[in-house]
């Protein structure tokens, strides 16, 4: 579903003083300036079509039965607007909205069986993606419709055919890349605390899974979806994952030449990513961050019930002395994550989702952090990796009143088995910073959000992709702390829960894996924009533009203006298309001769919504006054009803779009009086007669 929503700028203090009701989904930016919070709001999604059941395509043996080209429609999504209020001047807006079906090519592969849960990790080559199920491993390329099973990956007696070897009961919980791009690192665990981890070249036959040297003997049950990294180097290579729940255990583990774990107080800890921070100038400073969320160990009633963190370790380090914390972690530091709006008192504790954005200088790396609340809406915020080092070499520790010992608690060191007690102890018991890491929000819905992918489009902002509840994706533009909402995806023909989502920048693809199949979107199909240059600018897709004839993939060659979406760049350029209309069947326009009606009888006219940033609206020949569209909501139609014709309302109506001045017609009617019967056209169009007379009664 490809939606373009209308933007518009509200004071949300003032809104809420006013009773206004909001939408039941928006997206808002906040932006602090001046003393004033305000809040860029966009309208209503829809409801989405429940589909028909799909066919059950699952013809081969392995879960990937079968790889096709699917023509999946982009629904333009309908809007509502709003009263909008900016700097104290109120404008009315009107209700629109409606829905075309434009077609854009996505690959997939169905998979059989009803998966509860898949990871993906990209391969060597362009189009190659690993999949994990529980026990297998697949290898799909979507060039060739090749896929191939490689599995049970740990236990000789699953591949002879012998399911009841213990072996088989080892689920695969952890897939990393290695140095070696043709390399797999997997581990798995059997549910008995015990973990087997391997290295793999998939390209073997027969594979084979070498058992590691150095991170082996892992007693201890690697969950389902918990953060894991793989760092590597010419001499070691070390393992870190993290254990959620309420263990002693729970926390950040190392495992490698190097072994160290956290000892947890008993509170319930639940990690949701893992962030190396990138090579720094003095490679012994190299730290990970921890993001996780910790259930709230206060007696407020109505406090929340979790709490965001970070925690920070030191890659160099090696535990302290025997005498205390061997083995255990000497620089781990956490600090609490805050991402709200304290004038609106707008908070987001939940955190879902993390995914972040490399830069040239570590200190440039940006975190993108997917919230909820418990009031049913989501938000992102971003911080910096310069923005988290700071608080935890500044701040003051959190019940601690003393004087801090040195070296500071936290800092890394070459050699921490010697450090001194008192700082060990200070780590041991006052560990957390007295201030956090805040952030205001990027954005906000009042829809939940599951997963946030982020690609850095050079010179042109960063797009963010998340997937919704129902299966699809919003794609939106990120530019100078601005958000403007390019398009909603809907790549399944079907509701669909989105179990892991992954993106390719350097191959402009985003993966998707439902229960039932892989998706991959190529982000430089950009057609469904329309087959003008203005339509194309408009869009402000930074992976899209102007060739002169179509809209495609952007190179240096073509026109766009990501920025402002100004369609005034396409004035000076010769055209390839010169329709200024949008051809439809002749089953809705009507006979060459017009469309002849009853007379008195009610009788609507539709439009499509191409842009919902655009206003629509309907004219008569020889009527100067222009009549807004009316929205039918979940229908997506933008209607113009006709309640009783007769001679004046004879004529040419045209549906007219206007975004930033580009003035579009998209369709045009001619209604002829059928004077040789009366009453209504059909008692199909009675019924909607009916329906529209209500519709436009509630709206008045």
């Amino acid at each position: 579903m490809a939606a373009i929503h209308c933007s518009s700028i509200l004071n949300l203090e003032e809104l809420q003083s006013k009773n206004v009701g909001l939408p039941a989904t928006m997206i808002v930016n906040h932006q602090m300036g001046e003393g004033v919070s305000t809040f860029q709001v966009l309208g209503e999604q829809d409801l989405y079509e429940q589909p028909d059941e799909e066919e059950d395509h699952n013809t081969l043996d392995h879960p990937f039965a079968a790889e096709e080209e699917y023509r999946l429609p982009y629904r333009l999504v309908e809007v509502l607007f709003l009263q909008v209020i900016r700097h104290g001047d109120t404008c009315q807006g009107a209700s629109s909205g409606s829905s075309v079906t434009l077609y854009v090519s996505f690959l997939r592969i169905h998979l059989s069986g009803n998966n509860s849960r898949i990871e993906l990790l990209h391969g060597p080559h362009d189009n190659i993606v690993y999949a994990t199920g529980s026990i297998n491993l697949f290898q799909t390329n979507f060039n060739s419709s090749k896929t191939s099973t490689m599995g049970p990956v740990f236990g000789e007696g699953c591949r002879s055919n012998d399911p009841t070897s213990p072996d088989c009961h080892y689920n695969i919980t952890v897939l990393c890349k290695t140095k070696d791009p043709n390399q797999l690192f997997l581990c798995g665990t059997n549910g008995q605390q015990h973990t087997l981890c391997c290295y793999m070249n998939p390209s073997d036959d027969p594979f084979i899974c070498t058992p590691s040297k150095d991170i082996q003997d892992i007693k201890q049950h690697i969950n389902e979806r918990e953060p894991s990294l793989l760092i590597g180097s010419p001499e070691v290579e070390q393992f870190y994952t993290t254990h959620s729940g309420t263990e002693r255990s729970v926390g950040i583990n190392m495992f490698g030449k190097k072994k160290l774990w956290t000892e947890n107080s008993g509170t319930e800890q639940r990690y949701v990513s893992l962030v190396a921070s990138g090579q720094r100038e003095d490679r012994l400073q190299d730290r990970l961050y921890a993001f996780y969320i910790e259930k709230n160990r206060g007696p407020c009633l109505g406090c929340d019930l979790w709490v965001p963190w970070v925690a920070q370790v030191c890659m160099a380090d090696l535990g302290g002395p025997k005498s205390y914390l061997q083995f255990r972690w000497t620089s781990k530091l956490s600090a609490r994550l805050f991402c709200g709006d304290h004038d609106s008192r707008l908070y987001f504790t939940q955190l879902v989702d993390v995914n972040t954005v490399l830069a040239e200088r570590w200190q440039d790396t940006r975190v993108y952090a997917l919230f909820r609340n418990g009031w049913g809406m989501s938000a992102v915020c971003v911080y910096t990796i310069e923005d988290i080092d700071h608080i935890f070499k500044t701040s003051n520790f959190a019940g601690h009143t003393g004087s801090i010992p040195s070296p500071r608690p936290g800092e890394c060191v070459k050699d921490s088995t010697k450090l001194p007690m008192e700082v060990l102890k200070m780590v041991d018991k006052v560990s957390e910073m007295k201030e956090g890491v805040t952030s205001g929000p990027l954005l906000v819905t009042h829809q939940y959000y599951h997963h946030i992918c982020v690609d850095r489009v050079q010179g042109k902002g960063n797009v963010l992709f998340l997937s919704l509840e129902n299966g699809g994706i919003h794609k939106v533009l990120e530019r100078d702390g601005q958000v403007f909402v390019i398009a909603e995806l809907q790549p399944f023909n079907y509701s669909a829960h989105i179990l892991s989502m992954m993106l390719h920048s350097s191959t402009g693809k985003l993966y998707l894996a439902s229960s039932r199949e892989l998706v991959q979107i190529d982000l430089g199909s950009c057609e469904q924009y329309g087959a003008q240059c203005e339509d194309c600018v408009l869009a402000r897709d930074p992976y899209c533009g102007w060739d002169g004839i179509h809209c495609t993939a952007a190179t240096n060659k073509t026109i766009q203006d990501v920025e402002n979406g100004n369609h005034q760049v396409c004035s000076n350029i010769s055209r390839g298309v010169t329709a200024s209309k949008v051809s439809f069947p002749r089953s809705l326009v009507g006979a060459a001769d017009g469309i002849r009606i009853p007379l008195s009888s009610k009788y609507f006219l539709s439009c499509p919504t191409l842009s919902s940033h655009a206003e629509y609206s309907w004219r008569h020949h020889g009527n100067t006054t222009a009549t807004p569209c009316i929205s039918t909501g979940s229908e997506h139609q933008c209607l113009l009803l006709i309640e009783s014709m007769g001679p004046e309302q004879q004529g040419t109506y045209s549906c007219v779009s206007e975004e930033r001045g580009y003035h579009r017609t998209l369709v045009q009617y001619k209604l002829q009086l059928d004077s040789g019967a009366t009453g209504l056209a059909s008692p199909c169009l009675a019924c909607l007669g009916l329906v529209l007379t209500l519709v436009l009664t509630l709206l008045c």
